[in-house]
């Protein structure tokens, strides 16, 4: 008798964006300064073996290591001057996040 087990779900590989491991700015959600620049792509798996990707680029973005708020660095200019790539938002701008991990 012969069992095929298989497994399938989601993973996210996340790095530091290259050219802003220097950066740590303040988080929107929480407002620590803990928030880093990420890239992070989402891959679907099977049998623990990445085989398709969600999307075909990685998303970048601010990501706060207290309350797991992510936040697309498009919507931060703040980071975005920082960079050197400027920004089109107005200061203060608080959109586009969201937040992983367990409810509060």
């Amino acid at each position: 008798m012969v069992f095929f087990f298989f497994t399938c779900g989601t993973h996210t590989f996340t790095s530091r964006l290259p050219g802003t491991e220097h950066l740590t700015v303040q988080c929107q959600n929480c407002g620590n300064h803990s928030g880093h620049v990420y890239k992070r792509w989402q891959w679907f798996t099977f049998c623990f073996v990445p085989l398709i990707p969600f999307s075909l680029k990685p998303y970048h973005e601010v990501g706060c290591g207290i309350c797991n708020f992510y936040q697309d660095i498009k919507y931060r200019p703040d980071v975005q001057a920082q960079m050197g790539g400027g920004g089109g938002m107005g200061p203060g701008a608080q959109q586009g996040g969201y937040a992983m991990g367990p409810y509060k």
